[in-house]
């Protein structure tokens, strides 16, 4: 039976340890830049994901903003959340979506790299090749058709996609794929990274710079619209434990937790509960040449595909030719799972069942090389759990917020960017610059909502389907529910898919 939707609660405060925390940055940690909770703002952001961070740096950079004050609201610490406990993929998806968001996901993942290389971020950034394995011929073929209707109408996007059937083992093996597979797909144009030092360094920076004030520890319990529009132009009031902002314009880049704000959310973006782990490596094996993801592996659900990476290995400092690092970045396995993952958003706990599947399955899908012999599961450093947030449409929602008291169609000054159902890295970057964008249009330009979107689609800043309007709201309250997509198919930026990538 499909999971009863319910609001997000808040961020809890004892989160299941990610590895990608286990190097703190000092400087942000307990970060408050100044000491009390300013009490206006121009533009306060709720969350310091990736989407967070992105808005900040786009604002940051956009010299209509130059004199306006940005406050930064995080419920825990700079990037606890998803953003910090995902897979460290950074993978446009191609084949599986309309010519239009695979275009845009291309632009995120170079928007991204682009900051890394002006920056010179040290966070493993490393080029690769996403190689995505099929385990059920029904759903390989589907693919299949797919990589050809795009070969119709965009060639050039189709030219970075590759197939390998999989009675091909020679090939299988040389992208590390274990014999069995139905086949693979090897698309251009991926990365990996570690994602909450790439974030950190962008919120550090702009903080040093003067650009950003940030609070940490600090949630937000509520939102509400100022009675008319209250003096200096302050249309909504954020409350927060710590005391109460007003604010000219709220950015609300919160996903999985998006419905504890805004309860008219609570069926459009609902919280999941995901698994990932940090695994050591085999003995004597080889880093991986690609990422991967796999799907409908030993008859799992192809809702609920997997996801790899692997980090790079390092010289011991003892000296003794040993190496360290290497761990494989292994995420998924929500088919094994104990415990119901949708409509959950607490992620203090590791799931028994994913855990055990995670530290065994990559013995049985991948060729990992070296002293294999005889085990039947890998150590694990680090396994935790990350809360999604899973669009009913699957498009993320970017635009202004509807009306919550139904006066208007739309709140004034209350903006929302999330709901990437698992696929927010080589989607935030951008869909925070475009709600900067609109944000900007109306603060400075004084352009009415209608025209900013108009705007930014002939532009191609942003996808349409992307966009918060009324007849999308209409269409996706008559999808089926994210709980009942998630056993049975979800649509796929226009196209029905009989599976689902993922990746967190």
């Amino acid at each position: 039976m499909p999971t009863q939707n319910k609001p997000a609660s808040l961020p809890c405060p004892n989160s299941s340890p990610s590895f990608w925390h286990s190097e703190p940055n000092t400087f942000l940690l307990n970060h408050r830049t100044t000491p009390d909770l300013p009490s206006t703002a121009d533009i306060v952001i709720v969350g310091s994901g990736i989407t967070g961070a992105s808005i900040a740096r786009y604002l940051a950079s956009d010299a209509r903003a130059k004199n306006l004050s940005i406050l930064m609201l995080e419920a825990r610490e700079v990037c606890w959340g998803a953003t910090g406990r995902n897979g460290g993929h950074c993978q446009p998806l191609l084949f599986d979506r309309v010519p239009e968001v695979a275009a845009f996901e291309v632009g995120n993942v170079d928007a991204v790299r682009g900051y890394i290389e002006e920056y010179g971020v040290d966070c493993e950034w490393r080029s690769v090749t996403g190689c995505r394995s099929f385990w059920d011929e029904s759903v390989f073929a589907a693919a299949k058709r797919d990589i050809e209707a795009l070969r119709g109408v965009n060639p050039e996007l189709a030219k970075k996609v590759r197939l390998i059937e999989g009675g091909d083992v020679k090939a299988l093996r040389e992208h590390r794929v274990a014999a069995g597979a139905s086949g693979v797909t090897l698309t251009e144009g991926a990365g990996q990274l570690w994602p909450y030092k790439y974030v950190c360094a962008i919120v550090e920076r702009l903080v040093r710079e003067g650009r950003v004030n940030v609070q940490t520890n600090t949630a937000v319990s509520k939102i509400e619209a100022v009675d008319g529009e209250g003096a200096g132009g302050y249309k909504q009031v954020v409350r927060t434990g710590r005391g109460d902002v007003q604010a000219r314009h709220v950015i609300l880049a919160t996903n999985g937790y998006t419905s504890h704000l805004l309860r008219g959310f609570t069926d459009l973006i609902v919280p999941v509960r995901c698994e990932m782990s940090s695994l050591h490596p085999p003995a004597g094996s080889e880093r991986l040449p690609n990422s991967y993801g796999m799907v409908g592996f030993e008859g799992c659900n192809s809702e609920h595909d997997d996801y790899l990476i692997q980090r790079p290995f390092y010289d011991s400092p003892n000296g003794d030719g040993s190496r360290r690092g290497g761990h494989l970045m292994f995420g998924g396995g929500r088919s094994s799972a104990t415990y119901n993952c949708v409509a959950e958003s607490e992620d203090d706990i590791v799931d028994p069942g994913e855990a055990e599947y995670l530290r065994g399955a990559l013995l049985r899908s991948m060729e990992l090389g070296g002293e294999t012999e005889g085990l039947k599961e890998l150590k694990a450093s680090h396994q935790w759990t990350g809360i999604k947030g899973y669009s009913r449409d699957n498009m993320p929602w970017v635009g202004k917020v509807p009306s919550q008291s139904g006066k208007g169609e739309f709140e004034n000054g209350l903006w929302l960017c999330g709901g990437y159902t698992g696929h927010g890295m080589p989607n935030a970057t951008l869909c925070g610059k475009a709600v900067v964008e609109m944000v900007l249009d109306e603060e400075k330009e004084k352009l009415g909502y209608e025209a900013i979107c108009e705007k930014l689609v002939k532009q191609k800043e942003l996808p349409q389907i992307y966009l918060i309007t009324p007849p999308r709201l209409k269409a996706a309250h008559q999808l089926p529910s994210v709980a009942e997509q998630d056993v049975g198919g979800i649509t796929k930026g226009g196209n029905e898919q009989p599976y689902k990538c993922a990746v967190m």
